[in-house]
């Protein structure tokens, strides 16, 4: 009987001493992740967020948990896959790009882009070459186009247009802002490719 007795405190007190090394030296912060898949642009909602433990000295910028409904109808300013940890750069303004990047809008004319295009498709936006292009006739036989990730796609306020917004790097959407209208389209691509 003694010996159990002595078994039983010196797990107790192995276990009040594991208890305060990790109160002293660490222990961990809630914080908030992605429970799946969101797409730049997307307003969070609370089974779009999962909480997760960071050790408490971690130099991760994570959002604090208790942040979680301030969070509700935000969009997020890139594209994030599950489990991800959020942070303060996740989000911006209202789909506001990642540094380097850039949002352009372009306004089709039906039939210029596909029924299924929707927000965080992959596409591919296309220059029709014309004649009024210039350079020679092998440079107009040419078409241009630029891969990016669509914002979010929106009626014009005439309903006459559909309003496509793309993130794609800054060069390209200053390209693509430089086009002529009527000349673009959108072409959705493979997912995965």
């Amino acid at each position: 009987m003694p010996h159990l007795l002595l078994g039983v405190l010196l797990v107790l007190a192995c276990a009040v001493g594991a208890l305060a090394l990790t109160l002293q030296f660490g222990g961990s912060r809630p914080v908030l992740a992605t429970a799946r898949a969101v797409t730049i642009g997307q307003a969070l909602t609370a089974a779009d967020l999962r909480q997760v433990s960071l050790p408490a000295d971690s130099d991760v910028r994570a959002v604090d948990a208790d942040s979680a409904a301030s969070l509700i109808g935000r969009p997020v300013a890139v594209s994030l896959p599950a489990g991800a940890l959020l942070t303060p750069e996740s989000f911006g303004g209202a789909g506001a790009p990642p540094p380097g990047q850039a949002i352009v809008a372009v306004a089709l004319d039906p039939g210029r882009l596909p029924l299924e295009v929707a927000s965080g498709d992959r596409v591919s936006v296309v220059a029709a070459p014309t004649a009024a292009n210039g350079g020679t006739e092998s440079e107009r036989a040419v078409p241009r186009s630029w891969p990016g990730v669509v914002a979010s796609v929106e009626p014009s306020d005439t309903g006459q247009l559909t309003v496509v917004s793309v993130q794609l790097p800054e060069g390209p959407a200053r390209e693509i802002a430089a086009t002529p209208a009527g000349q673009l389209a959108v072409v959705l691509m493979a997912a995965g490719g």
